[in-house]
């Protein structure tokens, strides 16, 4: 006859090997969701540019986008909360590589399903496109829409807005 604390210590295991087998399943319930339910992204372009200036020796762009995107394909049970962002990339000579966010969202699994759907015209940046250096004037800026899927169970994965829809815009030469 076993003890008390073997017969414990056996139903304690073989419930959390049960827990770690169901949280395994769940993780890959979400493999192929990515790729056959994409967020539907109508429009994100450019609505008007406020300024560019150059304050302490780096130039600074303050803008307005229009964005219209429906998350909701996004969504599955395994997900807690997806963050949305926009993001602006440009090149210039000291760097060849830039990224910067200009917008973010959170839009929780449990929000109502309007909120699920981001339609905003004019929408002024929360956080202004900034150069290192004053090499941001002239230069093609691309917006494009990025995700992190946050998931009860699995790991974080990220998505982004195909590349052959992002919208594109050129800077002014001159500060304004």
């Amino acid at each position: 006859m076993h003890t008390v604390w073997v017969r414990l210590n056996a139903v304690v295991f073989f419930g959390l090997t049960v827990l770690l087998c169901l949280s395994i399943l769940a993780a890959l319930s979400k493999i192929g969701h990515t790729r056959y339910h994409q967020p539907k992204i109508h429009k994100l372009e450019l609505n008007q540019l406020r300024s560019i200036k150059n304050h302490g020796g780096v130039d600074r762009a303050l803008l307005s986008f229009d964005i219209h995107a429906d998350m909701t394909p996004a969504f599955h049970w395994n997900i807690k909360q997806i963050f949305v962002y926009v993001v602006a990339s440009y090149k210039t000579d000291t760097n060849p590589n830039n990224k910067i966010v200009l917008w973010d969202r959170i839009i929780e699994a449990t929000d109502p399903p309007s909120a699920k759907v981001i339609k905003e015209d004019n929408l002024f940046v929360k956080y202004g496109l900034m150069d290192q250096g004053a090499e941001l004037r002239g230069r093609e800026v691309q917006l494009q829409l990025l995700w992190d899927h946050m998931p009860l169970t699995g790991t974080l994965y990220m998505g982004e807005q195909a590349k052959d829809t992002i919208s594109t815009f050129t800077l002014p030469h001159d500060y304004l």
